[in-house]
C-alpha cells in the first residue's frame, strides 16, 4: 500500500503543468532524435542537458527521461522506413522491420514497434516500482565472470539456434570480435590493428558506422541490384483500420513482448551494458525459439517485436542502477547521473528517502511518458509512411546522404564516412553470397563487454580458469553456452544416424 500511495504522490507530481509540458515536449523531441540516423539518445541528451539548468532539479530529470524514452521508440522508424538503424539500440529492429516495408507492410512494422516497446516500458515501469533495492542488489552479484559468461550465451545462442550455416555463423562472429578489438588496449594502452598505421583506427571502429555502412549503404545496392535498375518500393496507405488490423495481428508476438521486456529489463541492469546488448540478444533467443527461424530476416513480426520490447525496458533497466546505486547502466544515464550530481541530487538508497518526491515523481513521470509517446507514435504513422511513397530516384540519394551524415555527426571526422562506404560494400558483397549479417553486428556491440570482462575476471583470479566453474551464476551460464554450441553437432550426429537407418532400410 506504501508503494501506491507513493506512486499516487508521484503522479501529482509528474502532472504539474511545468513537469507535464516538458513531459511532452520530451517525447516529442526524442522521438525525433532517435528517428535521425547517427543521433540516438544519448547526443540527444547531451545536446539539451545545458536547457534544462533553467528549470528545478524534478523537472529537468523528468525532461531527460522522457527525451531518453521517445529517442528509445524513434529510433525503429528509420530502420523500417529507409533500413537506417536510426540508434545502434535500433540496429536488430532493421533485421525484419526493412523487408516487411518493402514488402508493403511498412504499417505494420511501425505498429508492431510502438506496441511492442509501450508493452516492453510498461513491464519495465512495474518492475522498477515494486523491486528497484532488490533487483539493484541483484544485478550487484554480477561481477566480470558473471558478465563474460552472459555474453558466452548470447554468442552461443546465434551459433546453435539461429538456424543459418553454422560455419558463416561462426566466420561472421570472429569477423566482429576482431573489428571490437581495433584501436588502443583498455588495459595496456598500446595500439592494436592499426591498418596501415591510419590515425582514425586509434579510437576504435564504432558500431553506428558499421551498422548504418551495412544496413544503409548495402541495404541500398541490394535494392538497387535486385531490381536490374528499376527499383518500386511498394505503395502504401494507411488508415485507423489498418492500424487496428497491425493491432490484432500482434496477439501470437504478445510472449515475444513478455519474455523481451523481461531480458530487456535485466541486461539493461547489468552496469555498462545498455540496451544495445539486450536487444541483440532478445532478437536471437526469439529466432532461436521460434518453429521457423528461417523466416526470420525476410520479414518476420515478432523479430521487429522481440528488439523493441527489449530495448524500451532496458532503458528503463538502466535508471535502476543508477538511481539506487549510482552506477550508470548506460551511456545516456552516465549522462542523467551527471546533470542529477550538477542539480545537488545524490543517487543512491538515501535518494528514496530523502528526496522520495523526487524520485516517485520521475517513476510516475515514466508512465506517462510511455503513454504519451505510443499515442505518438501511432499517430504519426501517416506521416512515416509517406517516405516510402517518394520516388525511389529521389530515396535512394536521400538515404545515401544521411547514411554519410549519420556516420560523420557523432565525431565529425572523415575516416568514419570512408569506413561507411567501406562498410556498405563489404555487406552488400557478404549478402550476396549469403552471409548472415545478425553475428557480426552482435559480436561488434558485445566483443569489448565480452574482452573486457574476460580479462578482469583473469586479472582478479591471477589466472585461475576455473572460476567460471566454481561461481554458481557464471556456471550456470557457461553450461547453457556450451550445450548451445553442442546442439548442432549433436542434431547433426543424429540427423546422420537417420539417414544411415533409412538407407539400410531401403536396402532390406
Amino acid at each position: 500500500m506504501d508503494i501506491l500511495a507513493n506512486l499516487a504522490g508521484g503522479f501529482v507530481t509528474a502532472f504539474e503543468p511545468l513537469n507535464l509540458a516538458l513531459m511532452v515536449l520530451g517525447c516529442f523531441l526524442g522521438l525525433m532524435i532517435g528517428a535521425i540516423p547517427g543521433l540516438g539518445s544519448v547526443n540527444g541528451v547531451a545536446i539539451l542537458l545545458p536547457i534544462t539548468f533553467v528549470v528545478p532539479p524534478t523537472a529537468a530529470i523528468i525532461f531527460l527521461a522522457a527525451i531518453y524514452y521517445g529517442a528509445m521508440y524513434g529510433g525503429a522508424i528509420s530502420s523500417i522506413m529507409l533500413g537506417i538503424p536510426g540508434a545502434s539500440t535500433a540496429v536488430a529492429t532493421t533485421f525484419d522491420g526493412r523487408p516487411l516495408a518493402l514488402k508493403g507492410f511498412a504499417d505494420r512494422a511501425l505498429v508492431a514497434a510502438a506496441v511492442a516497446s509501450f508493452v516492453g516500458g510498461t513491464v519495465s515501469i512495474i518492475l522498477f516500482t515494486l523491486f528497484a533495492p532488490p533487483l539493484a542488489d541483484f544485478a550487484l552479484r554480477f561481477g566480470p565472470s558473471e558478465e563474460f559468461a552472459l555474453m558466452m550465451v548470447a554468442f552461443a545462442t546465434f551459433v546453435g539456434l539461429g538456424g543459418d550455416d553454422i560455419p558463416k555463423t561462426l566466420l561472421m562472429i570472429l569477423l566482429g570480435l576482431v573489428l571490437s578489438t581495433v584501436g588502443l588496449d583498455e588495459i595496456s594502452g598500446r595500439p592494436r590493428l592499426i591498418f596501415f598505421d591510419i590515425s582514425g583506427f586509434y579510437k576504435g571502429i564504432s558500431f553506428i558506422v558499421l551498422a548504418i555502412g551495412i544496413y544503409g549503404i548495402g541495404e541500398m545496392l541490394w535494392t538497387v541490384e535486385q531490381a536490374k535498375g528499376k527499383v518500386e518500393i511498394a505503395q502504401h496507405t494507411v488508415n485507423f483500420a489498418r492500424v487496428l488490423n497491425g493491432i490484432r495481428l500482434l496477439k501470437p508476438t504478445l510472449r515475444t513482448m513478455g519474455l523481451s521486456s523481461l531480458l530487456g529489463y535485466f541486461v539493461g541492469m547489468l552496469p555498462a551494458a545498455g540496451a544495445t546488448p539486450g536487444s541483440l540478444m532478445a532478437y536471437g533467443l526469439t529466432k532461436s525459439m521460434s518453429k521457423n527461424p528461417q523466416l526470420y530476416g525476410k520479414g518476420e513480426l515478432a523479430g521487429v517485436v522481440a528488439p523493441e520490447a527489449a530495448n524500451n525496458a532496458a532503458s528503463t533497466g538502466a535508471l535502476l542502477p543508477m538511481m539506487t546505486l549510482g552506477i550508470p547502466g548506460s551511456p545516456t544515464t552516465a549522462i542523467i547521473l551527471g546533470g542529477m550530481i550538477i542539480w545537488g541530487l545524490t543517487p543512491g538508497p538515501m535518494l528514496f528517502i530523502e528526496q522520495s518526491e523526487f524520485v516517485w515523481g520521475l517513476t510516475a513521470s515514466l508512465y506517462a511518458a510511455n503513454l504519451v509517446t505510443v499515442i505518438m507514435n501511432l499517430a504519426l504513422i501517416p506521416v512515416f509512411i509517406w517516405v516510402l511513397r517518394m520516388p525511389f530516384t529521389i530515396l535512394a540519394p536521400l538515404i545515401y546522404v544521411l547514411c554519410l551524415v549519420g556516420g560523420y555527426a557523432p565525431d565529425n571526422v572523415m575516416h568514419d564516412v570512408w569506413l561507411i562506404l567501406i562498410f556498405g560494400v563489404a555487406g552488400y558483397a557478404l549478402r550476396k553470397l549469403d552471409y548472415p549479417m545478425a553475428p557480426l553486428v552482435l559480436a561488434i556491440v558485445l566483443g569489448p563487454l565480452a574482452e573486457r570482462s574476460f580479462r578482469q575476471t583473469l586479472i582478479a583470479e591471477q589466472g585461475d580458469w576455473t572460476v567460471w566453474a566454481t561461481r554458481p551464476i557464471s556456471a550456470v551460464c557457461m553450461l547453457i553456452a556450451l550445450a548451445l554450441f553442442l546442439y548442432p553437432l549433436i542434431l547433426g550426429f543424429r540427423r546422420r544416424r537417420a539417414a544411415a537407418a533409412a538407407g539400410m532400410e531401403m536396402q532390406g
